[in-house]
């Protein structure tokens, strides 16, 4: 229930240099339970009005020195003042004077000679437009800041839904390419043991029989210079080692997308996030290497000796992909814009760093390449829902946004990044342990 403001003790300031008015004024204005500051020249009340900081002035308009309508324009020239109702008090015929007091701000006049009914009900009228003025501001501003607060809640609420809308999509997709290549890799490593085996046992054969049979016939010689047996026999255990291999990273592959894509639960688990680096490493491995006008990427991992740390790992590995795939992209489009001009560095380099504070029970994992940069109004955005400098379809500006939200509010860390143009870019990820 909103109270009455006019039973709330006004200071009212009369200016005036006739002091029968200001008595006659200020007996009518304290007999309305009212407090009544008293001024006989504009100067005075102008200084009055500062410190004082009056409900509404009654301000006369022909005074010695600066008369009321400069006394006005000052009062509302003075971002301390200017909100103060200035009531005027002119002759009945003035109405030249009436007119140019309202058009510099005045919102209302008083006659002389006075009535003091009229006068009380003008100041009641003025001052109870003023207060609900005011109280309408204020209920705007704090009517604002709630949709504010609203509108920054919906947006964390919306990001929330598309990350968890990622990783549970992301990581059943990645998890199920995971275990189809899991299955034919196993079958490929299972029996590549048993072909070296026949392959060698075959090859022992055809040696025996070449030296028990030293003088073969026509048609097996023949045979074996159309196939280049010789060569056959050299380079069979080549591919036998380089299929080995295939298999060895077909094998990793499959680790680290099970790696990446590790169901996250309702609660923190223990996890070695090394592990999450080197699985999206390798996850875009293919991405580090030479493209076009742009030379590989090298990567340098410089890893502390960290324990496992309380964390969800499938949200911090997607931390962990935005922030390398966005430098890949940096080089990309660096090199695709200047196709035509020096390489940018001796050597494209991305270095990643961890360490342990054991004061603090934190750890620092940075992310740091040596690309383009960005200029100083987009890196204070980059953490900003929807904002991306990337091309139409190449990005959603979503990502540094999640990452932002999985660190910042889902594991009580620290984010930030740094950056200057033409010097490359750094984040750094503070965890607690």
């Amino acid at each position: 229930m909103m109270t009455d403001p006019l039973l709330k003790p006004m200071h009212i300031l009369l200016v005036d240099d006739n002091p029968n008015n200001l008595k006659v004024l200020s007996e009518a204005i304290q007999g309305h339970g009212w407090k009544a500051l008293m001024a006989t020249d504009g100067e005075s009340a102008i200084e009055q009005t500062e410190y004082a900081h009056p409900d509404l002035i009654l301000l006369d308009v022909m005074m010695p020195g600066i008369d009321g309508f400069e006394t006005c324009r000052r009062l509302k020239a003075n971002p301390i003042t200017q909100n103060t109702p200035i009531i005027f008090m002119t002759a009945l015929s003035d109405t030249t004077d009436k007119v140019k007091g309202l058009e510099i701000g005045a919102v209302d006049y008083i006659t002389k000679p006075f009535q003091q009914e009229e006068v009380i009900a003008r100041l009641k009228l003025h001052l109870k437009i003023s207060y609900l003025t005011r109280t309408l501001e204020q209920r705007v501003q704090e009517r604002t800041a709630e949709l504010t607060k609203s509108l920054q809640k919906l947006q964390q609420t919306q990001l929330q839904l598309i990350q968890s809308e990622k990783m549970s999509t992301l990581g059943q997709l990645v998890a199920g390419i995971g275990h189809e290549i899991n299955n034919p890799v196993g079958f490929l490593d299972g029996n590549t043991s048993h072909i070296k085996g026949y392959v060698n046992d075959l090859l022992r054969l055809i040696y025996l029989y070449q030296e028990k049979l030293p003088d073969p016939d026509p048609e097996i010689e023949d045979l074996v210079d159309e196939i280049d047996f010789e060569y056959i026999t050299e380079d069979l255990p080549k591919l036998l080692s380089s299929m080995d291999q295939g298999i060895s990273r077909l094998k990793d592959i499959s680790l680290s997308l099970r790696t990446f894509a590790r169901a996250d639960m309702s609660s923190k688990v223990e996890y070695q996030i090394h592990e999450g680096i080197d699985s999206t490493l390798m996850l875009l491995k293919h991405r580090l290497k030479d493209s076009g006008d742009r030379p590989r990427i090298h990567t340098i991992t410089q890893y502390g000796d960290l324990p496992p740390i309380s964390c969800y790992p499938g949200q911090l590995n997607q931390v962990f992909m935005n922030i390398i795939a966005n430098a890949i992209d940096a080089f990309d489009e660096y090199y695709h814009n200047h196709s035509h001009q020096a390489p940018l560095n001796e050597q494209n380099t991305l270095t990643i760093t961890t360490s342990v504070d054991p004061q603090q029970q934190s750890v620092t994992i940075c992310i740091q390449d040596n690309g383009p940069g960005m200029p100083i109004e987009v890196q204070a955005r980059v953490f900003e829902p929807s904002f991306t400098t990337k091309p139409v379809g190449k990005g959603t500006g979503l990502g540094l946004a999640i990452s932002y939200q999985i660190i910042v509010d889902k594991h009580d860390g620290q984010i930030r990044c740094f950056s200057m143009p033409g010097e490359g870019t750094k984040f750094i990820i503070i965890l607690p342990i």
